[in-house]
């Protein structure tokens, strides 16, 4: 039997189409009975396609005896795969026929003309990926936007770029705020993923109708696209071997940056930078710059973090660190508890740090309690630090009150030029804004007020101690300190307030 195969990968007005091809190929057919074998929407680049995929089984079972096709690049654009195919075709003496090339297969010269012609075809094929990939990169670093999916608190909007028709990035008001809350809370030393999951979970808010993953947080602070870059962003991303495409007077602290991976990368790892393209993108950036490098570094380091285990030797887990490196500190218990140490993890997995010198447990856990007794005793309520992880909804309220200051700004330098009306209009928003901010404070203080914490309540915990169970006394130690620093020579305690 003849089988007729036609391959068409995009349909457009200048291709020939699935049916023409056929029609052609009908001609070589002498009016002998055949099989159509059509792939419609696939490459010639790699025989990944079913059709012809059921051809070559139909071949190998015996049913074909010649293949025709309306010419050689519809069945391979490979050299390698069509050497293979015409060597499994002269091995089950199979005629091949191209209905517009006219090769005879059945005399070496026919074979040779045959393999020149599909040398040419991968040429063909490999300059159009060429030419593609050119433009691709060309636009994207006159900062065109370049499609995919749009980062969480963004939208796109027209734009034009050098004349021409594009898009760009514009906020999203409401999905900004969560972006600015997400960078505040991770720019804080103890703060995880998992903390800002819990927040964002707590106040009800989703990505876009699905709930959030610590993948989804971790792509925000990795991606450039928020910060507003100026000359410190440059630098960071110059120091960690990014191709850089706008000069340095450029970042002037305005405009995000698109991040594209270079022709030659692999997919790989968001958070590696080395051969990253960073080109000044037009939309405004929403993070500001320290915030930003702050969150990015700290993203860097995370695979030097001990991964967090379930406290069970000391209640002290989690918030004493090595003094000397600053790596987690390890409870260790020997004799079956009598004896109890803290060790340095930093020297217990690698030794590159001298370690925290003997500290026992039983002696370090007596000067924190007594620190705690000590502290309390000078304050009546407890306000929390400044560097505590941030209310989302205070965070909220200030970003508003900074939009609104900068909108009195903005009005005050107009009433100049204004005429009457005009004067009357700025007046009047100027006092409605002066309104907001009112109300705007008036929240911000109620908010602080319930983080205050009563002193009588820890001090009660700390009075009955030793009958808190131990979750309890986690629970009081982290209500008071952020972290301890310890050696067998001093022990520093910082404070959450």
């Amino acid at each position: 039997m003849i089988a007729i195969y036609a391959r068409q990968s995009v349909d457009r007005a200048d291709s020939i189409s699935i049916e023409q091809q056929i029609e052609l190929c009908k001609y070589e057919t002498r009016g002998e009975p055949f099989k159509t074998y059509i792939d419609k929407g696939y490459s010639g680049k790699n025989t990944n396609r079913p059709e012809f995929t059921q051809m070559m089984s139909d071949i190998r079972e015996g049913f074909i005896n010649t293949v025709i096709v309306y010419k050689l690049d519809r069945i391979s654009r490979s050299i390698l795969d069509f050497s293979n195919m015409i060597e499994m075709f002269s091995k089950r003496k199979v005629q091949f026929i191209s209905a517009t090339e006219k090769f005879d297969t059945s005399s070496p010269m026919g074979n040779a003309m045959l393999n020149i012609c599909i040398v040419f075809a991968q040429l063909e094929r490999e300059t159009i990926q060429k030419r593609v990939a050119d433009a691709y990169f060309s636009r994207s670093h006159r900062s065109f936007f370049m499609g995919g999916s749009i980062p969480y608190g963004y939208r796109t909007v027209p734009t034009v770029i050098d004349g021409i028709h594009t898009s760009m990035y514009e906020p999203v008001p409401e999905e900004a705020n969560v972006v600015r809350m997400i960078y505040e809370m991770y720019s804080q030393p103890q703060t995880s993923y998992g903390d800002i999951i819990d927040r964002i979970n707590e106040l009800g808010i989703k990505k876009r109708g699905k709930v959030w993953v610590r993948q989804r947080i971790r792509e925000i602070i990795s991606n450039p696209i928020y910060v507003k870059a100026d000359l410190d962003v440059y630098n960071f991303f110059k120091d960690h071997d990014a191709e850089l495409v706008n000069p340095p007077s450029d970042f002037i602290g305005e405009n995000g940056c698109y991040s594209y991976k270079s022709r030659e990368a692999e997919r790989k790892d968001i958070s590696k930078i080395e051969g990253t393209q960073i080109v000044l993108a037009p939309h405004k950036g929403i993070i500001e710059s320290s915030v930003w490098l702050r969150c990015r570094e700290k993203c860097l380091g995370r695979k030097q973090m001990i991964p967090v285990q379930k406290a069970k030797h000391t209640w002290l887990s989690g918030k004493i660190k090595c003094g000397v490196c600053g790596y987690a500190v390890t409870a260790k218990e020997f004799d079956g508890g009598r004896r109890r140490y803290l060790r340095c993890s930093n020297r217990l997995n690698s030794k590159t740090c001298k370690g925290t010198g003997t500290l026992y447990t039983n002696e370090v856990e007596s000067i924190v309690y007594n620190e705690m007794k000590e502290k309390l005793a000078q304050f009546r309520h407890l306000s929390p630090s400044e560097n505590e992880v941030p209310n989302i909804e205070q965070t909220q309220l200030e970003n508003e009150l900074a939009v609104i200051d900068k909108e009195i700004s903005e009005l005050l330098k107009k009433v100049k030029d204004s005429d009457n009306a005009l004067f009357r209009y700025i007046n009047e928003r100027i006092n409605a804004l002066d309104v907001r901010k009112d109300e705007i404070n008036e929240r911000i203080k109620e908010l602080s007020r319930k983080n205050e914490i009563p002193v009588d309540e820890i001090d009660n915990h700390l009075t009955m101690w030793e009958e808190l169970s131990f979750d309890d006394k986690r629970r009081v130690v982290d209500t008071l300190i952020k972290v301890i620093y310890a050696t067998s020579e001093k022990i520093t305690i910082k404070w959450r307030f």
